[in-house]
């Protein structure tokens, strides 16, 4: 066994894991896992830089994690970076500001990378089991970009690209700083016209079609599934691994399409962070899922962060 640290911050939220890796059993044995909505992509899409108040944030919930760190006795720690510090202009300020914290320099990886770790993370516990069937496409959309892989045992192709339910709200929904409730129809066909022009982007790279399970990755789907579960509270466990279809996928969106924000704040298992952003995710997922022609998403609570735990084991 090796005790690991992982931790995966990305344009919405920053997320670690402490677990013991078993390369034998091919098992990561969870210790701590949680999650911070901190926002650190707030408003790069617009200005190209980290927001002063998003980068304190980002630091307080490392400060945070530093202390579950210490009080686990992980000694390997990775910190891996997505989107939002990927584009901005002052990443070298928040690249300073996790190694004073943690003592690791955050590692603002590629969108390709980004993709390797997600379908090790998610398929990984899958492979050898007769009910999910090869090939995966595994989807993770995420607050600034969606990453796209298929393959096997291994990774055949993989495409990022820059759509995530954070980056389409602020361009699109976003007006003086406040947020379209509920969004008029002009607006979503925008969110729709930029999600599918990146969907004919992801597939000069990787085939969206023929693959013979669609594993759905981050707080988008998890949500979404969580809302067709019809849970009281977010329940990892009963979210895991379950099966939405394309018709409840359908259902849900256009319910959320049409709601405030208060109505989308009182669904027992949003997260506040969420609530705002919930409705272009759930547009990526939708539009995603009848260009694959899946009939149905499998949900995975394991994603990029269970990946960058593998590569630290």
């Amino acid at each position: 066994m090796t005790r690991v640290a992982a931790i995966d911050c990305g344009t919405n939220s920053i997320r670690l894991l402490v677990a013991d890796a078993d390369p034998s059993t091919g098992e990561l044995v969870e210790l701590d896992r949680r999650m911070e909505i901190v926002r650190l992509g707030q408003g790069v899409d617009r200005t190209g830089r980290l927001a002063p108040e998003a980068l304190e944030r980002t630091f307080a919930a490392c400060r945070q994690y530093a202390e579950v760190i210490e009080e686990h006795g992980a000694r390997k720690i990775r910190f891996v970076a997505t989107s939002a510090s990927r584009d901005a202009e002052n990443r070298d300020e928040f690249v300073r500001g996790v190694l004073d914290i943690l003592g690791v320099e955050p590692e603002v990886i590629s969108g390709d990378e980004e993709a390797e770790f997600s379908f090790i993370g998610a398929t990984k516990e899958l492979m050898g089991r007769d009910h999910f069937e090869k090939p995966y496409l595994v989807v993770d959309i995420g607050g600034g970009s969606t990453e796209f892989v298929v393959g096997d045992d291994h990774v055949r192709a993989a495409r990022s690209v820059d759509i995530g339910c954070v980056r389409m709200t602020e361009r699109h929904l976003v007006h003086d700083g406040v947020v379209s409730d509920p969004p008029t129809p002009e607006e979503i066909a925008a969110i729709r016209a930029d999600i599918d022009a990146a969907l004919d982007l992801a597939e000069e790279s990787v085939p969206l079609t023929g693959a013979a399970t669609l594993v759905g990755l981050a707080g988008t789907v998890t949500t979404v599934a969580a809302i067709a579960l019809g849970l009281d509270a977010y329940d990892s466990e009963a979210i895991h691994h379950s099966r939405i279809s394309l018709d409840q996928v359908q259902e849900i969106t256009g319910r959320l399409l049409a709601s405030t924000h208060a109505e989308r704040a009182a669904i027992g298992a949003m997260h506040p962070g969420r609530v705002d952003v919930i409705t272009s995710g759930a547009l990526i997922l939708l539009a995603v899922m009848k260009r694959t022609g899946a009939r149905e998403v499998v949900v995975s609570e394991h994603d990029i962060l269970d990946g960058i735990g593998w590569s630290v084991a």
